[in-house]
């Protein structure tokens, strides 16, 4: 008999948890799912599927080094629009289009520093 499967849960250390839920919330195009202490959360629309964000408010600051964990936004042909909507809502582009092993991405950070992807794929 096998497990039955897990729910995700992805945990984001921020200096203002609410302003990064807002970015994740509308990049995702989630919902605000609640809050507890230092915790804020987002999780996929009624009927959708995804994994849940976790805003965690820490006191230090983020360091310089690349990040250990990342999330990659899948968004097919329209990489190029759904990159210049995500600058509108206070992303930074870190790379033009990368093009490698038979798919592209463009390098992002969110309104805290923290790395994603936008990625191509059919």
């Amino acid at each position: 008999m096998s497990e039955p499967s897990r729910n995700l849960a992805i945990v984001i250390d921020a200096a203002d948890p609410d302003r990064l839920r807002d970015f994740w919330v509308a990049a995702m195009r989630y919902e605000p799912y609640g809050s507890a202490g230092a915790y804020r959360s987002a999780a996929p629309s009624q009927g959708s599927i995804g994994p849940k964000l976790v805003f965690q408010q820490v006191d230090d600051p983020r360091t310089g080094t690349k990040n250990r964990l990342h999330i990659d936004i899948i968004v097919g042909d329209e990489i190029e629009h759904e990159a210049e909507r995500l600058e509108a809502l206070g992303a930074r582009r870190l790379t033009g289009l990368i093009v490698e092993v038979g798919t592209s991405w463009i390098v992002m950070a969110d309104p805290e520093g923290n790395e994603f992807c936008l990625v191509y794929d059919t």
